[in-house]
């Protein structure tokens, strides 16, 4: 390949693709410029001294020192405000040096790779790519910040022939990552968040992952040399929880609701800086030997259907559960299964947390027992999913 062909391969992505070290210094300059992004930041670090800041960011030389210092940082310094503890397992599951799409359930719209990555870089693995939907970037500063951190942008709200050409685009854009540049990526294994936590991955994000490929026909192989692996991602709280009730019955009581831009900021506001409690990931095991055992021959959506159900399986298997699970699935069936994972202080404590968080809805018509029923599934249907896993 001449270079001129190699730098027309590497402009295409120019739009979704993160931030070069080339484009590093203007994109500082633009974020120090900027009162938004100033005010956010004193919000996770209220006494930084801002002349002292603006110096330490032109100091940076490349975009990996934004990641490992700053970003690192402000992330560390997220989870010391707002966890009691953020933990990694699974390790030793991970495939030596080799570089994987890592595919995960999705829980907070920003710390879920954030609080990944940190703890991947701790641990000497390095950090990801970062899949980030267009819709969150809300602002101009965000997508800059997004993609200083190794973001790369998925297009959504397009149709047609233009979801075609933007699906193809992302799809050869991570198989030249994985494959070519040896690096890792992150994504969620469904696009936005299931915000009843039933996590189940999405056939099309495979689909999607597949189309980059020079031969579509064989879906197996191109997805084993994506080489992925499945995460399992268990929030103690979730900050969000009372906010996605809210919208069960806004969609609920009006079909055709959507969501502004302001709520997509709140969300991202409210998940950021509010409590999770304990905040536990779960490494996997790779999928490829599975993906070796399936018939090639199987029909394409019974096949796609047949690998999201491998994934759900890797992801079912490793939750973490804390008290409030169990206690929110036997208040949800009316039972006392798992009354010996919890005691009555545990009971109360949750019950006290729900009533806070239903406490912060406002809506017309507010449905209180159609809210609390939805408050408990959120915290019941990881627990569901993994003891219908596990009884299969």
């Amino acid at each position: 390949m001449t270079d001129k062909m190699q730098d027309e391969q590497k402009n295409c992505f120019d739009d979704i693709r993160p931030l070069t070290d080339g484009e590093l210094p203007a994109a500082v300059e633009m974020l120090i410029a900027n009162p938004d992004f100033r005010e956010a930041f004193h919000y996770i670090k209220p006494d930084v001294d801002w002349e002292e800041m603006k110096r330490w960011m032109r100091s940076f030389k490349t975009c990996g020192d934004f990641r490992n210092h700053l970003a690192y940082a402000a992330v560390m310094q997220i989870a010391k405000k707002t966890t009691f503890s953020l933990t990694i397992s699974g390790r030793s599951r991970l495939p030596g040096g080799a570089p994987c799409t890592f595919l995960s359930n999705h829980r907070d719209i920003v710390l879920d790779a954030a609080f990944l990555n940190v703890m991947l870089y701790d641990v000497g693995y390095g950090m990801t790519q970062i899949a980030i939907g267009d819709n969150l970037l809300i602002s101009p500063w965000i997508e800059t910040v997004v993609r200083l951190n190794n973001s790369f942008i998925v297009k959504r709200g397009v149709s047609g022939r233009q979801q075609l050409e933007a699906s193809t685009k992302l799809s050869a854009y991570i198989r030249q990552a994985v494959t070519g540049k040896k690096e890792s990526i992150w994504m969620a294994q469904r696009e936005g968040r299931a915000k009843d936590s039933d996590d189940k991955t999405q056939s099309s994000i495979l689909k999607m992952l597949n189309i980059g490929a020079k031969d579509r026909d064989k879906v197996c192989q191109n997805l084993m040399d994506l080489n992925i692996v499945p995460i399992a991602i268990s929030y103690e709280y979730d900050p969000c929880d009372y906010l996605k009730a809210k919208e069960f019955q806004q969609k609920r009581d009006d079909p055709a609701f959507v969501k502004s831009k302001r709520d997509d900021l709140l969300s991202m506001e409210t998940g950021i800086l509010n409590n999770k409690g304990r905040v536990h990931f779960s490494i996997g095991s790779p999928i490829n030997p599975q993906l070796e055992k399936l018939d090639a021959a199987l029909e394409r959506n019974e096949l796609f259907s047949r690998i999201a159900g491998i994934i759900d399986k890797e992801i079912y298997k490793h939750y973490r559960f804390y008290p409030c699970n169990y206690v929110a699935y036997d208040l949800l069936n009316r039972c006392r299964r798992f009354s010996e994972r919890y005691g009555a202080k545990d009971k109360k404590q949750f019950e006290d947390y729900l009533q806070g968080q239903l406490d912060k809805i406002v809506i017309p018509g507010k449905d209180e027992a159609y809210l609390r029923g939805k408050l408990l599934e959120m915290y019941s249907n990881p627990l569901k999913n993994h003891l219908e896993n596990a009884e299969e």
